[in-house]
């Protein structure tokens, strides 16, 4: 058992939390220091922190069992615990269950809004992983996807929303699709052969690496718009600029006739923005405005 556990883990990247887990709590601290002056507590962080890694984990173990068939003809993916067949089908359904369950419970421990809501991101969780076989703006629907988190954890703890919620949704979402994009071109040439819709597939590595850097220049400008709509000072803006900075060395790392560094690209910068982001808005609240 804790074999199969340590399988499903690494199946479904756990350590990859990093990349959203961040934004779900500076959504939370945010929403309730501009909506309510206050700071969330620690009941509420414990009950966030469980609906994403439930939300998460059903995610990712959809995706590697919906996509089953097209990992094992793919050479990137065909050792994945799935079709090497290291995990049964359903060893993995069981586990989707049991993480929307977690979901479930942990909804149900936040504001009453997130119960509601969590049917509309339990649709969007399934049905990403069908968009790459008929449209190429999957890497779109992923981002607004995953950018529930930090909504999630703004609506979880205040109940409601308001202009700086959307912003922080829509900027976390366009930085999540532009980095999917890159990381998608590892799959350009296979996608094609496989009629599998992708960025990458319908434009090429270098339309879609300019379409990346698009949509990671309305990224920076939403942080920084961030700065604006909120209470937060230069600190935050100090940790915003340093992570535009890491958001546009990661397109440095990365060429249409050089994708060698995708993976540091796609792992190394992105879990470290997050993370950076995060600390700077903490600091900021913490130590500059006393929270």
């Amino acid at each position: 058992m804790i074999r199969k556990i340590g399988i499903i883990l690494e199946m479904i990247k756990f350590e990859h939390t990093i990349f959203a887990l961040p934004f779900a709590f500076m959504g939370a601290i945010l929403g309730a220091v501009v909506l309510e002056q206050r700071l969330p507590s620690w009941e509420e962080i414990g009950w966030i922190t469980l609906a994403m890694f439930g939300a998460r984990s059903a995610a990712m173990s959809l995706n590697r069992l919906i996509d089953k068939a097209i990992d094992l003809r793919n050479p990137r993916t065909e050792k994945r615990a799935l079709p090497a067949g290291l995990l049964k089908s359903a060893e993995v359904l069981l586990f989707i269950i049991v993480s929307f369950v977690l979901l479930f419970v942990a909804s149900a421990n936040l504001a009453p809004i997130a119960l509601k809501l969590m049917p509309i991101a339990v649709v969007l969780l399934v049905l990403y992983s069908y968009t790459k076989r008929f449209t190429w703006l999957c890497h779109i629907v992923l981002g607004f996807t995953i950018a529930l988190s930090p909504l999630g954890g703004w609506v979880a703890v205040t109940g409601g929303f308001d202009a700086a919620a959307w912003l922080l949704y829509i900027t976390v979402a366009l930085w999540i699709a532009g980095f999917d994009i890159i990381y998608a071109t590892q799959d350009f040439e296979f996608d094609r052969k496989a009629g599998l819709h992708s960025i990458p597939a319908r434009f090429g590595i270098a339309g879609a690496l300019w379409i990346a850097r698009l949509l990671h220049i309305v990224t920076a400008i939403g942080f920084i718009t961030l700065f604006w709509l909120t209470e937060l000072s230069w600190m935050y803006l100090l940790g915003t600029l340093i992570s535009v900075a890491l958001l546009f060395y990661q397109h440095w790392l990365v060429r249409p006739n050089d994708l060698s560094r995708v993976q540091t690209a796609f792992f190394g910068m992105n879990g470290t923005l997050s993370v950076v982001l995060f600390i700077f808005t903490i600091v900021d609240l913490l130590v500059i405005h006393r929270w």
